[in-house]
């Protein structure tokens, strides 16, 4: 087990989903249950999976942080408490990824798969204590498989993930991986 000082879980995922969507309704879901467990949630900050892991955790009483960019012209979703912005993507990545105790990971794009592929690399080189990161979603299952069949890459790499297929798994594995 792992044990930080700050208790926070950065959420990934896609900013095109909308209210209307089951993504947005997990989400919505797993942002209220992880504060539930004890945890601040922490995401890029503007839509989407973003927003609807803010407003999960804003409804549930919960702090808030969204990590924003400089270059972006959008304004954070409003359920965003905390707002650290970053001047490029790459130090908004290196501070979502530095200052959590695990990571979900929900359907995305290219911005998505650049984010779990810094953590799990980072776990997998020893560059990061081990700290749980937890794919979320039937989606992730079949993608790794195809990355398997096409990538080098081994049990022990895999080791690295937990899929998850519903938010209350996910907060599980949360729950007994951080103290």
């Amino acid at each position: 087990m792992i044990e930080l000082q700050k208790k926070r879980i950065t959420v990934f995922g896609g900013s095109r989903c909308t209210a209307d969507t089951d993504e947005y309704r997990e989400a919505l879901k797993l942002g209220r249950l992880i504060v539930e467990a004890g945890f601040d949630v922490c995401s890029g900050g503007y839509a989407g999976v973003m927003e609807a892991i803010s407003r999960g955790a804003h409804e549930a009483e919960g702090h808030v942080i969204g990590m924003t960019m400089t270059q972006f012209n959008a304004s954070p979703n409003p359920y965003v408490k905390t707002i650290e912005p970053s001047e490029s993507f790459y130090t908004r990545l290196q501070k979502l990824i530095r200052e959590s105790a695990g990571y979900v990971a929900l359907r995305g794009g290219m911005g998505t798969m650049t984010e779990i592929s810094l953590v799990w690399n980072k776990l997998a080189m020893n560059v990061l204590d081990r700290r749980p990161l937890i794919l979320l979603g039937e989606c992730w299952p079949r993608a790794f498989e195809c990355l398997r069949e096409h990538l080098v890459i081994s049990e022990r790499d895999m080791d690295f993930l937990t899929f998850a297929v519903t938010a209350e798994e996910a907060v599980e594995v949360l729950k007994t991986q951080i103290r």
